[in-house]
């Protein structure tokens, strides 16, 4: 088994729906879908209130290099367009459809399964992108972007991200067992981008014996190879994955592609599949639904844009009266949610509602400078200078390597004192942010 090189934890795994089939959400009432799903710009709008939509038919349409488009989750009217509430904790422009009950394509999409090998590049790529596909681990970084690197970087490695390393998701790892096929053509497809001499291995977490026997028996006949990896957090997350897999090591300031290395999600490497042999655009995802607050677990196939209160409905709502907290995405590096008034999106890879969180537990106290927090940190940081720096003299902090920090929380979880680490780095970071833009207006002022 392979694992990276620095820190690292092994919280309690809690994966309490692996066992469990997908199942298909019928479509809610009203979808409220984001024109923000994605890191870039938000797509620019092409509709308008009362507008009839087909499903799959583009409604908003990359706005820029860094820009991924959006395309209606189902058929029916354009309700409202309006700030509405995001994961993300910010107000995002969205658009409000309610559904028509055909769920009827736009011509021309979802059609019957062809060969990619029939297209040219050009083509899959065009398909790709007029899908609106995205980085679904997480990150939402678009495809298209994603698959043509600088010219000066050479891509010698391509890496498929199975590790799926959160405690509760597994989406992914149901991904594996029900769809295997079709996530190695969709790993194929991005793998033709490539010379031919490109080494292609599937990185999975050795708690997924069912998904690694499947994916090896699958994998063989196109040469791919299958890395068993140590159930270690956060072994999804891309640099360490290269470490793992590679021994290579991405350096400060540096992107996979400066170590030859290219890394996809399970989910949007079928996402490609569907999107270049199918002409089906990105407009569901299959996310984990779970939590000791939840009284049926699930994994379940949800379009797009379906409000978080609509799938508590159909996991038969709370189960205890005792939650006290919701997170979109998995428990480390998840957003809390003050609202079910949220929709799902293109990287919500799931939802928990959780009453396990003591509060009382979760006073801050002293640090005890008892050094865990860097051990365990996976970028080989210094945590808790980088919190106390956020709150003393924060453009220090940039001195101590704070943009390398992928807020994994794995410092934040072991610190006996619980001293909220990653609360600070977030706020170093967004405060760095605001003073170089005042240093930019205050040059161009001058």
């Amino acid at each position: 088994m392979k694992t990276f090189k620095f820190g690292g934890i092994h919280p309690n795994e809690n994966k309490l729906t692996s066992g469990l089939a997908i199942e298909v959400m019928p479509t809610a009432k009203l979808l409220a879908v984001p024109l923000a799903q994605h890191i870039g710009k938000p797509a620019a709008l092409i509709v308008k209130v009362g507008d009839e939509v087909k499903k799959g038919q583009c409604i908003a349409n990359p706005d820029g290099f860094i820009s991924a488009g959006i395309n209606a989750p189902t058929s029916g009217k354009i309700k409202k367009i309006d700030q509405h509430p995001h994961s993300c904790g910010k107000f995002i422009k969205t658009v409000f459809i309610e559904p028509d009950g055909k769920e009827e394509w736009a011509e021309g999409l979802n059609t019957d399964e062809i060969d990619f090998k029939e297209l040219s590049l050009e083509d899959r790529l065009k398909k790709i992108k007029d899908a609106g596909i995205v980085g679904m681990g997480g990150a939402g970084f678009p495809t298209h972007v994603k698959l043509f690197p600088p010219k000066d970087k050479k891509i010698d490695t391509l890496i498929l991200n199975g590790a799926e390393c959160e405690p509760y998701l597994t989406a992914d790892h149901r991904l594996m067992l029900e769809k295997p096929d079709e996530i190695i053509k969709g790993l194929s497809i991005i793998a033709s981008f490539f010379p031919k001499d490109l080494k292609v291995y599937i990185g999975i977490e050795n708690n997924k014996k069912d998904a690694i026997k499947v994916m090896i028996a699958k994998a063989s006949s196109f040469g791919f190879e299958v890395v068993i990896l140590k159930s270690r957090y956060p072994q999804g997350g891309e640099k360490q994955l290269i470490n793992a897999v590679t021994g290579r090591t991405v350096g400060n300031g540096q992107l996979p592609f400066d170590v030859g290395c290219m890394v996809n999600n399970i989910a949007t490497a079928f996402a490609i599949y569907e999107a270049v042999c199918k002409n089906k655009p990105l407009v569901e995802r299959v996310l984990t639904v779970s939590g000791m607050a939840i009284k049926n677990k699930k994994n379940i196939q949800a379009p797009i844009g379906t409000m978080f209160s609509d799938i508590v409905d159909y996991c038969g709502g709370i189960a205890s009266g005792k939650m006290n907290l919701l997170i979109s995405g998995g428990p480390m590096m998840g957003k809390a949610q003050y609202s079910f008034d949220v929709p799902v999106v293109k990287t919500t890879s799931g939802i928990l509602f959780l009453d396990e969180m003591k509060l009382a537990e979760k006073k801050e106290r002293p640090c005890l400078r008892c050094g865990r927090c860097e051990e365990v940190c996976p970028i080989n940081l210094k945590p808790i200078l980088l919190a106390n720096l956020a709150q003393t003299n924060v453009e220090e902090t940039l001195e101590y390597g704070l943009s390398q920090c992928m807020e994994c929380g794995s410092c934040a979880f072991v610190c006996p004192s619980k001293r909220d680490l990653v609360h600070w780095i977030k706020y170093a970071k967004i405060m760095n942010a605001n003073l170089a833009v005042i240093a930019k207006c205050k040059l161009q002022a001058t």
